[in-house]
């Protein structure tokens, strides 16, 4: 077959980037077209922090003038090195080695000659909370914001010569599972002691919480590989895009002393809206978007975090126990999916399993070396 690489450089091809998924997946009832500004967002040097610290770059593949395959190559610069962190994501293409190959070779050639020397995929050019690894198991219906994909992907990957990096376990809980007991038990020691203290989120005071998340994040997340530190900017960007969909009482920081020590953040699994809407939020897709709102019954939870002196203390056991009282005072969610927890933090596996939480999907992060 003849095919061709066409580096995306307009806005036709910009669109037919965003639109190549809506034909690739017309057949599949499970999956849900993520919205056309949320892909366009990654890409926009005006609305991505992360171009402070890399660069971007799309292709499409054609046979004729059809697209049979898109790929984004980015990297990252560590701060303060010479390290760049290559990666590669928004791969989709129809079930041809050839196809794949072509785009995979095509962003590993971009990033050796940027001086990586790895490719991660497929992943986000931003947070891990998006976009993030290959679905290998739970092909149901995607949340908002998480990776969907056909299984033939997997093949695409491994035979091309990706190798499992990271393993990202999501889980659904429902309060009928939900083992109450022994985790009261647990969290009561620590809302005995009034040294902690746990506040929701407050939207007129984000400014506030964008930097004790900061604070956390940023001791929470420094052992892993390749560390980026959170800068305000960039959370503070994320956060108001996440403003329609976060729901205060659903959000908690916990204190020690009046220091920021751990959250959950948790979001509106809208994409139980966005099935209805293909992509597009104009007017019509606003309306929907308010109508059903209120319907939605499941929250996510995106980022879970404690800052290493407060592990084992209780204090993620507390987050939660607050979580469920925002639950039962709820007359609209009865579900919460805990998502993206990576293999490498066994103990927050093994206290979701504890909890009752039954796993339902897993995403994969692959990497492959130059």
């Amino acid at each position: 077959m003849n095919y061709s690489v066409i580096k995306v450089e307009n806005n036709n091809q910009s669109t037919e980037f965003i639109n190549f998924p809506k034909w690739l997946y017309k057949a599949d009832v499970n999956y849900i077209m993520p919205l056309d500004k949320d892909i366009q967002d990654v890409f926009n040097p005006k609305e991505n922090p992360y171009f402070e610290s890399g660069e971007c770059i799309r292709w499409l593949v054609k046979e004729g003038n059809n697209t049979v395959g898109r790929i984004a190559a980015f990297y990252n610069k560590i701060a303060q090195t010479d390290v760049k962190t290559g990666a590669c994501g928004f791969f989709e293409c129809i079930d041809n080695q050839e196809v794949a190959n072509l785009l995979f070779d095509t962003a590993k050639n971009w990033l050796k000659e940027n001086g990586c020397e790895y490719m991660d995929g497929p992943v986000n050019f931003g947070d891990r909370d998006s976009f993030w690894g290959l679905m290998i198991e739970g092909f149901a219906s995607p949340s908002y914001r998480e990776n969907y994909n056909f299984p033939y992907y997997k093949g695409l990957f491994e035979n091309y010569g990706f190798v499992s990096e990271i393993g990202q376990t999501t889980s659904l809980i429902k309060e009928s599972i939900f083992n109450f007991e022994r985790f009261s038990k647990l969290a009561s020691r620590v809302f005995a002691n009034p040294a902690y203290t746990f506040e929701n989120i407050k939207k007129s005071n984000i400014d506030k919480y964008a930097s004790d998340f900061i604070e956390i994040y940023n001791k929470a997340w420094a052992f892993h590989e390749n560390f980026v530190p959170m800068t305000k900017e960039k959370i503070l960007s994320r956060m108001k895009q996440m403003m329609p969909i976060l729901m205060e009482e659903f959000n908690w920081f916990a204190y020690h002393n009046g220091k920021p020590v751990g959250f959950y953040l948790t979001v509106l699994d809208v994409n139980q809206i966005f099935k209805q809407v293909n992509g597009k939020m104009d007017w019509i897709g606003k309306l929907k978007f308010l109508y059903y709102k209120g319907k939605v019954k499941r929250v996510r939870g995106i980022v879970f975090g404690v800052i290493p002196e407060f592990h084992n203390l209780g204090i993620e056991v507390a987050l939660i126990m607050k979580f469920r009282e925002s639950v039962l005072k709820s007359k609209q969610i009865t579900e919460n999916e805990l998502a993206w927890v990576g293999d490498f933090n066994p103990k927050m596996l093994s206290m979701f399993e504890s909890m009752g939480a039954q796993p339902i999907k897993k995403h994969i992060t692959y990497r492959f070396t130059f």
